[in-house]
């Protein structure tokens, strides 16, 4: 059974301003995830940004920190990005998810992380939704299923729809957007060395339609 959630709705302030979202998203208790988290992960980068960059949720690293992709899931993506010419200072990066999901397991308690139910993310979707508001990206980039389904419904499958083109539709996003989706970095970073090349190379192929599509609009837009 899925944990009971009341949704974040009643913690988003109104109104585009992201220092206003993040000191609000601090005190967020729209779902039980923020009873073992360290701290409320908001999202980051260029507040003008062109491209967001949406993930699962917060790492081990990023809940310590505060701050999305700071371990090695984001340096990977740092390199992706600027393999295929999106200049990673120049996105927004988030989560869908704001807290980071974890158990206690073995004798000495370590935390490992859980992935997060729908019911969790549905109720963290309103932050999401402000965060893109108050961005207006024309691009925004899902890494994995979680973050897929909290903008493309929960139907999209990563495994057969990455690296296409997709038109949001979200209910309660008021600018269109386009949508690339691809895997998780921090899925790439668990692979054996022998897998992690062809991950890798796949990975970047999603990231260059991402790339091309930015290109495109931003050519229709030019005087």
């Amino acid at each position: 059974m899925e944990p009971r959630t009341t949704g974040a709705e009643r913690f988003v302030p109104p109104g585009d301003d992201l220092e206003r979202l993040r000191e609000a998203a601090a005190t967020c208790e729209g779902c039980p995830l923020f009873r073992d988290a360290e701290r409320t992960v908001f999202g980051a980068g260029d507040a003008a940004a062109r491209v967001v960059v949406v993930g699962e949720q917060p790492g081990e690293d990023e809940d310590r920190a505060g701050e999305p992709f700071t371990g090695a899931a984001g340096a990977l993506l740092d390199r992706a990005l600027e393999q295929v010419g999106i200049d990673p200072v120049s996105v927004w990066r988030t989560y869908a998810v704001k807290h980071r999901k974890s158990a206690r397991v073995g004798p000495t308690g370590r935390r490992v992380r859980l992935k997060p139910v729908r019911g969790e993310a549905a109720a963290c979707r309103p932050w999401l939704l402000a965060e893109l508001n108050a961005i207006g990206p024309d691009l925004v980039i899902c890494l994995g299923g979680t973050a897929a389904h909290a903008l493309l419904g929960p139907e999209f499958q990563v495994s057969v729809q990455r690296g296409v083109l997709h038109e949001l539709e979200t209910p309660g996003l008021r600018r269109s957007a386009s949508a690339v989706v691809t895997v998780r970095p921090e899925a790439l970073v668990r692979l054996r060395e022998a897998e992690r090349d062809d991950a890798f190379a796949q990975f970047l192929a999603d990231l260059r339609k991402a790339a091309e599509v930015l290109r495109e609009k931003r050519l229709r837009s030019a005087p």
